[in-house]
């Protein structure tokens, strides 16, 4: 095997030293000297700010407290008409009942209601003509609603 076949001669690993060597002299020179300090600079003020661990809160019941606009309502008797009750016309020996834009018999009839046919009650009652007057929706169809007179509306259970 001749001298120009071995993979590393000597002289390239002297060389390789000499470089590891220089390297680590310039490594050496950054670190470990300081450039030489001036007499004026002022280190700056530290604030620690301690914030403290959550601690645990019991878990009480909540406090019940009234609502200032509720005002609460009787439960109707059964078979008494009611604001949210379910109500039939019944008693006009088939010519049906007018359902009118207001309470009273001078106000506009909107629509004919027939023997049998079921409302929801949305208001009332009010006072007008001799007669106790609700006011009345279709479930159905919410544009058949009207006024009528309570002598010719009887109770029925919700759908």
């Amino acid at each position: 095997m001749s001298r120009t076949d071995r993979p590393l001669n000597f002289w390239t690993v002297i060389a390789a030293i000499l470089i590891a060597l220089a390297l680590c002299g310039l490594t050496a020179l950054v670190f470990f000297v300081r450039p030489a300090s001036s007499g004026d600079v002022q280190l700056a003020p530290v604030s620690l700010t301690v914030i403290p661990a959550p601690t645990s809160t019991p878990l009480l019941p909540p406090t019940p407290t009234l609502d200032p606009a509720f005002q609460p309502t009787s439960t109707p008797a059964p078979g008494e008409i009611a604001v949210g009750a379910y109500v039939q016309i019944a008693g006009t020996e088939g010519e049906g009942l007018r359902l009118r834009d207001a309470p009273g018999l001078g106000s506009t009839p909107v629509f004919l209601g027939y023997d049998s046919e079921a409302f929801t009650v949305k208001d009332g009652p009010r006072e007008a003509d001799g007669y106790t007057w609700w006011y009345l929706v279709a479930p159905y169809d919410e544009t058949r609603a009207g006024w009528a007179a309570g002598d010719f509306l009887e109770v029925v259970p919700s759908p």
